[in-house]
């Protein structure tokens, strides 16, 4: 008689390795800072370790300052420290666009991926050059307020000032922990132990989770430790963690899981039992259910047990919504080669990160999405430097359903290439964060897509007139919800005013470092009045908003939940107390630098509106 259990055998031993894996009680970090410790006590003294800051930033996904200026940049984290060992609030520094999880709850928010690892945090990124390639001994990070965000260090094989590309470029995580909450604001110096690698490194990759702050971290420099020649390892050993042990096999297993995506499955050598067990008596549709809780590489690994789990983990249904940004060290051509057959009917695809330094190619793209293409919805290209206006003419022939479109900080794209968006009609969602887009290609963008209810437009400091731009957008995008022009540098009360005449559905506007909006032409006021269903609203940095604005809102805005009004010298505690009054949903306040409203007025206003987070920052 033949078995009946093995294909259930299968299956309950891949469960209970997924759930070994998830229910260990310590931390990736932890294992990796015990290991580091251990090399490190072991190595042996056989030449002089360098010590240098880092030379040049290359890359980053995101910052709150301007292009065209050094304050609150990254760029702040090339050299010696500006701040350290001060802390406060300090524009010499490198500071990320975001924090908390306030923009997890505005209306302008994503739904997330689901099958995203749970290892996987990281939301913003920064990479760093150095002089001389090292093997990493130490990696120091000067914190100098809200620190705790860094989630991951990563080491990159290839020397960005070497004129012979390498063959295969290789990152190896040093280090990597879940985000914690710092007790404090202070600066502090951050040394994790990391792990030995064996190839040397002069790019280093800074990971970051905002998430559990309370304020924007602030970064002023970066020191890399490290000496010239490979570390050898004395013949003693110490006691084995099986921890360890347990760990070290799991990192295998995930990047075999991961170097499947580069090879095609041979479905032959694949073994076939005479039934399938209690899997015949499944409904399919059961099978996928259970398989639809698996990673990408779980998927991967399963898929090379037997030809029905092949079958189910090669199911065009278990790609409709995938993410590929968690596992951007990995993925190249060959990965979306192997991955076609399988995306024909994907609707969501994230590709945030992913084909940098040669590792996705034109062609490779193109030919990904002349395949699959046709369902996508949702397409997140973030920080995708390979992107050219070639890409963006593919993506507009072969995605002719596509609703949102995330190009943030695709900043190697050339302006004339934004004309091919245009003749995507169905855009919902836009998001041009930190690109060359030019005025020319969004006023067609804007006349051709007028379904359009997210559009973001922060730091896009290649447009001319941000007036008619506003003016195009009360013409032709009535539907508009949420609108970021976060550091536009020439909009005024003209273009506001026919902004909100025409945009009367907005539920978020950021107008942050807008420099030439002033509350006396009255500007505020018209938002507030034409604009009542505003829930967000950001007037960061605007020195001339004042009592009569404030309470305006408190009048108008009743369903108001954020309100950031940094800087402002002209609002006093009575408007705010008025505005807290009306507005019962408010959870954000931002009065940092206010000069009217002290610790003491902060910390009376929180005691009488405790559902609402007043943030008050400093500098020393």
């Amino acid at each position: 008689m033949p078995p009946v259990f093995p294909m259930l055998t299968v299956l309950s031993m891949f469960y209970y390795m997924c759930l070994r894996r998830r229910a260990r009680t310590a931390t990736r970090g932890e294992m990796n800072s015990r290991r580091a410790i251990e090399s490190n006590t072991r190595a042996l003294p056989i030449n002089v370790e360098i010590v240098q800051y880092a030379k040049e930033v290359l890359d980053f996904s995101s910052h709150y300052g301007s292009e065209n200026s050094m304050s609150y940049t990254m760029w702040n984290l090339a050299g010696i420290p500006n701040v350290y060992p001060s802390s406060g609030d300090f524009t010499q520094t490198a500071v990320f666009r975001t924090y908390g999880t306030w923009w997890d709850r505005c209306p302008s928010a994503r739904l997330p991926f689901k099958r995203t690892p749970s290892t996987f945090c990281s939301q913003d990124y920064v990479e760093l050059a150095f002089e001389e390639p090292v093997y990493p001994t130490a990696v120091h990070i000067l914190e100098t307020y809200h620190p705790g965000a860094i989630v991951r260090i990563l080491a990159c094989s290839a020397n960005p000032y070497s004129q012979n590309p390498p063959a295969e470029v290789r990152w190896e995580v040093l280090w990597s922990e879940a985000p914690t909450k710092v007790n404090g604001p202070q600066a502090r110096q951050f040394t994790p132990c990391i792990k030995q690698i064996n190839f040397p490194t002069n790019l280093i990759r800074l990971e970051v989770n905002s998430s559990l702050l309370d304020y924007y971290t602030e970064l002023d420099a970066v020191v890399l430790h490290g000496v010239k020649e490979r570390p050898v390892l004395s013949l003693k050993t110490s006691m084995i963690d099986m921890n360890d042990i347990d760990e070290e096999e799991d990192e295998e297993k995930f990047a075999c899981g991961m170097d499947t995506l580069n090879k095609q499955f041979n479905i032959v050598t694949l073994r076939e039992w005479p039934t399938n067990g209690y899997f015949d008596k499944l409904p399919y549709e059961l099978i996928q259910l259970i398989l639809s809780h698996l990673t990408v590489p779980d998927l991967c690994r399963l898929a090379q047990t037997c030809k029905l789990l092949y079958q189910h983990c090669c199911d065009p249904l278990q790609y409709i919504h995938l993410s590929l940004q968690p596992y951007w060290a990995r993925i190249n051509d060959t990965s979306l080669e192997y991955l076609q057959s399988r995306c024909t009917l994907i609707q969501w695809l994230n590709l945030s990160w992913t084909g940098n330094r040669g590792a996705i190619s034109v062609s490779g793209f193109s030919r990904f999405l002349k395949v699959c293409g046709s369902e996508l919805v949702r397409l997140e290209l973030s920080c995708g430097h390979f992107l050219n206006e070639t890409c963006l003419e593919v993506i507009t022939e072969m995605c002719p359903n596509l609703q949102e479109l995330n190009l943030s900080s695709c900043d190697k794209i050339p302006p004339q290439a934004f004309n091919h968006i245009a003749k995507v009609g169905s855009l919902k969602r836009l998001i041009l964060y930190r690109t060359k887009v030019e005025q020319t290609a969004l006023l067609s963008i804007l006349n051709f897509c007028s379904e359009l209810q997210h559009l973001s437009l922060g730091s896009c400091v290649m447009i001319e007139d941000y007036d008619l731009i506003a003016s195009m957008m009360g013409a032709k995008c009535k539907k508009l919800r949420s609108l970021d022009l976060w550091r536009c540098k020439n909009i005024t009360e003209s273009g506001i005013a026919e902004l909100a005449s025409g945009c009367q559905l907005l539920e978020e506007l950021d107008l942050g470092w807008c420099p030439t909006l002033q509350s006396s032409t009255g500007c505020f006021t018209n938002l507030a009045r034409k604009l009542p269903n505003l829930q967000k609203l950001f007037l960061t940095a605007n020195r001339s908003v004042c009592d009569t604005d404030i309470e305006e809102l408190a009048a108008n805005c009743t369903h108001l939940r954020q309100l950031d009004i940094l800087g402002t010298r002209m609002v006093s505690p009575a408007s705010l107390r008025k505005l807290l009054e009306s507005c019962k949903d408010l959870s954000l306040l931002d009065v940092s630098f206010c000069s009217q409203i002290d610790n003491r007025v902060v910390l009376e206003l929180n005691a009488n509106f405790p559902n609402v987070f007043i943030k008050k920052s400093f500098t020393q």
